[in-house]
């Protein structure tokens, strides 16, 4: 079964290719705890070749976290709710991502937010990844 188009068993990297918790390296990324996740988290991560250019569009950035591969944006659990997120973006339930490539540098959060929640909202999120995808939006 598919949830925003990704597999749930373990996404498109495979079960078990998680690794452990924590926001370096692989496994769950977790926000600092001055910015409570009350909503649970899910994450949206684009090719860093895209990842200046999403952070440069959106009017609120939530905690994003950055591999030399990927950018991952922290948004409230569900927001794969009706909504598809285009090639090559990837949704993980969760917040649980792969671990970076191997001999690479590890993952930091490079952005947090000025509000008091870690989340980037998902709608302007989504709309900016669509334009920069050349994909049309699309949600039940």
């Amino acid at each position: 079964m598919s949830r925003g188009g990704q597999e749930q068993a373990g996404g498109p990297w495979g079960p078990g290719s998680h690794g452990g918790a924590g926001a370096i390296g692989g496994g769950i990324l977790v926000p600092p705890p001055s910015l409570p996740a009350l909503q649970g988290c899910d994450a949206v991560g684009v090719p860093a070749a895209y990842g200046f250019r999403v952070l440069s569009r959106l009017p609120r950035p939530g905690c994003v976290f950055a591999d030399p591969d990927y950018w991952w944006w922290l948004v409230p659990a569900g927001s794969d709710h009706e909504l598809t997120w285009p090639r090559p973006a990837h949704y993980a339930p969760g917040a649980r991502v792969p671990e970076p490539a191997p001999g690479t540098a590890v993952r930091r959060l490079i952005h947090t937010p000025d509000g008091p929640t870690p989340y980037t909202p998902p709608i302007p999120l989504y709309l900016v990844v669509c334009q920069l995808t050349g994909t049309a939006p699309a949600w039940n």
